[in-house]
């Protein structure tokens, strides 16, 4: 058993196999949270409970004369605002008579077996093999309930935490706040670790050292965005890669969220994370229920890296589903940087032609193929085929396509819209705009109102006639700008605060539906590159387009800090060429091919204009890529160096389960004049096994971790090399 409930102390036990989460029904039904990390089992946590009279800090009108008790200070499960706490809330109410509280307590539980009920509308985590508790607050005044729901996963040391929210009075309510969890902490020694970026420059690591008061990233562009992921880590301050404590926590949903850690007035730490309140609220109409999208709890003691591993196995095998869950994925070549949109016919099958000859799986045509769209300035929303381009139209292409070996793939940006397209002018309602207000452009294009069910329908029947009507194997599903001008007409003044989260549910309900018609069709999220790249996003697509920045150089770090929460086998990364289209940097195609080789693996340009020399490399590097794959997508991924921090090199590997083989990529950075020797230790092998490297040497396992690999002397900047470990005992 994973959950134990203590009925005579109220105590509710979560034991994975190497952390515990304890909570307790407190004095007056408050639920209180008691304890998270290492596990400990047989133990009441209770005893780190310190109460003390803190002024200024309120007390329960039950406490009568005992002011040893106050919401501001006690480690709390969910805390709700208006009612004394005043550190970051969970929840915010504006009851029927306008007043903004909620006094949350304990009224009942239940435990079962398995991860169900479902989220209505929204993306989870699935697992069979693990128990699930409930718990229901109940605010003291009024009928609300909040229904707190934990599913414990003990293989992986996860935890799921959801919410309910259901209004049993008889007059509606509005929630103005409603985050999926938070962590209270009684010491506050702790590193905020958060993702940062920019388009083409995404998931970068800042660690940050706590201080009083509030710490917090944030998304209110309508996606979880390229600025910041919804995704952190707490960490104690000499945590590194290999040992220490560290916290992770990620949303599953791809809209607005915020994330942050407090500081409060005696040095406890609180951890948060949930949709972002600001331009939110959703209206409860009498016995309506708002579900709390979910989010993922995961604790390592033993160093980032095993708790990057940890998050890397639930999100391949326990987050992405459908026939590419676990399969290789197609090496594929991207028409976009070979033609943007100046192509036709003819110019794809020469680029088809010269893949199949190199082993390459896949064509995809990229933006460019519908309605008028010879630019970005038009087209977004007619999906029909500008037969102008592909005179023979989809079908005879994809059919040539297929006839060369390889398989086909189409771009869509669904969600928008172009001002100079037939949909638009059709309905221009369709459009988040406020009227009276002229709308923000953004790539020259306007955002369709995804909370609409007729806008939705729409791009469902459009998409589905074009899928239909060819072998289509592949879509990669685009969006090239954030959601301002949060306005829809469907809906009345009061119930405006609903349209992001709306627009959110409406792009999922999309998505599934085309899921289930297609479940065959592999879905590529993107975003302008790694704009939307959550867990949210890949319960439906199973990779993501990284970064719109295809430079190798640039790659390494926006790979590196993706790595931390996301796997290898979810991120999209291509070879494109040189000098390169976003920095104008020349790197050798060896190690664009490496670098590639730590995600999907691809290429993204005119394969045909390659010399001779360079398609042989191509196809050396489609081979080794094949013969890697399951190692790159399915082993243990380790960060061996940073590159942030180290500019004279970059080094990241693989590692089977079963610890017989290994794969180490090598790139410098910096070349330099006699330079110092260089000892590349790996990890994760097993200490008393032999192993070859590069099929040479016969080395224990100890010795490669400590001693390390001699890494040749290399002349020039950005060359790479790999080391192929293997076992031979």
């Amino acid at each position: 058993m994973a959950i134990f409930i203590d009925e005579k102390n109220g105590l509710f036990t979560l034991h994975t196999e190497r952390s515990t989460y304890q909570m307790k029904v407190g004095p007056f039904g408050i639920f209180l949270h008691l304890y998270y990390g290492a596990k400990a089992e047989n133990t009441d946590f209770s005893y780190r409970l310190q109460m003390i009279d803190r002024g200024f800090s309120g007390n329960p009108y039950q406490a009568d004369n005992d002011r040893t008790i106050s919401l501001d200070s006690l480690p709390l499960e969910y805390p709700a605002a208006g009612t004394g706490d005043f550190r970051e809330s969970c929840l915010a109410v504006i009851q029927a008579d306008g007043s903004r509280a909620a006094d949350l307590r304990y009224q009942s539980h239940r435990l079962f077996s398995g991860k169900k009920p479902e989220l209505p509308g929204l993306p989870s985590v699935y697992h069979d093999d693990c128990q699930t508790l409930e718990v229901t607050l109940k605010d003291t005044s009024t009928q609300l309930t909040v229904t707190l729901c934990y599913s414990v996963i003990e293989k992986l040391d996860v935890i799921t935490r959801s919410a309910r929210i259901v209004n049993g009075n008889k007059a509606a309510v509005t929630l103005d706040r409603a985050l999926s969890c938070c962590l209270d902490f009684p010491e506050h020694p702790y590193d905020l670790m958060t993702f940062h970026g920019k388009h083409a420059m995404e998931r970068i690591p800042e660690r940050t050292p706590l201080r009083y008061g509030t710490t917090s990233v944030d998304s209110v562009r309508g996606a979880s965005s390229h600025q910041q992921n919804p995704f952190v880590i707490l960490c104690g301050r000499d945590t590194s890669e290999e040992q220490g404590d560290c916290y992770g926590v990620a949303f599953v949903y791809s809209g607005n969220f915020l994330a942050g850690a407090q500081v409060d007035q005696i040095g406890q730490t609180r951890l948060y994370m949930g949709l972002n309140p600001e331009n939110f609220s959703w209206q409860l109409e009498p016995g309506d229920t708002f579900t709390v999208p979910e989010a993922v709890l995961c604790f390592s003691d033993q160093g980032l890296s095993r708790l990057s591993h940890k998050l890397h196995r639930l999100i391949r095998e326990h987050v992405c589903r459908g026939e590419y869950q676990l399969a290789r994925r197609p090496v594929l070549i991207n028409n976009w940087e070979a033609t943007y949109f100046d192509f036709d016919e003819q110019k794809l099958l020469t680029i088809a032609k010269n893949a199949a000859e190199l082993g390459i799986d896949m064509l995809v045509m990229d933006d460019g193929w519908f309605g008028s769209r010879n630019g970005d300035q038009s087209g977004l929303g007619d999906w029909t085929v500008n037969e102008q381009k592909l005179k023979g139209g989809l079908r005879s292409l994809v059919e040539r396509v297929n006839a060369l070996g390889l398989s086909f793939g189409i771009w869509f940006e669904p969600e928008m819209v172009s001002e100079d397209s037939d949909l638009y002018r059709a309905h221009p309602d369709w459009a988040l705009a406020i009227p009276g207000r002229e709308p923000v452009r953004s790539r020259y294009q306007l955002v369709l109102d995804m909370s609409r069910p007729e806008v939705v329908e729409y791009l469902y029947q459009s998409m589905e006639a074009v899928l239909t009507s060819a072998n289509i194997q592949y879509v990669k599903w685009d969006m090239n700008r954030h959601l301002s001008d949060v306005w829809s007409s469907a809906v009345p003044a009061g119930r405006q605060g609903e349209i992001s989260h709306r627009y959110v549910l409406g792009l999922y309900s999309l998505l599934d539906r085309l899921l289930k018609r297609f479940p065959n069709v592999l879905f590529e999220g993107c975003s302008g590159g790694g704009g939307r790249f959550d867990l949210g996003m890949l319960c439906y697509t199973p990779q993501i387009w990284c970064s719109d920045n295809t430079d190798a150089i640039d790659r390494i770090s926006i790979q590196y800090g993706t790595s931390f929460c996301y796997p290898a086998s979810t991120v999209g990364s291509h070879v494109s060429v040189c000098p390169n289209h976003q920095t104008g940097r020349t790197t050798p195609l060896s190690t664009r091919g490496v670098v590639a080789m730590a995600g999907t693996f691809g290429y993204e340009l005119d394969i045909s204009k390659m010399s001779v020399e360079e398609k042989e490399e191509v196809r050396r590097q489609v081979a080794f890529f094949k013969e890697h794959a399951s190692l790159i997508a399915q082993g243990e991924y380790d960060r061996l160096t940073n590159p942030l921090e180290n500019h004279r090199y970059a080094a990241w590997q693989f590692v089977s389960r079963d610890q017989r083989q290994a794969l180490v990529c090598f790139v410098l950075l910096q070349a330099t004049c006699n330079p110092e020797p260089l000892l590349l230790r790996v990890r994760g092998l097993e200490p008393g096994r032999m192993y070859a490297v590069n099929g040479q040497g016969n080395y224990s396992g100890s010795a490669l971790m400590h001693g390390g690999i001699p890494v040749p002397f290399l002349y020039e900047d950005f060359a790479s090399l790999t080391f192929e470990i293997q076992a031979i005992s």
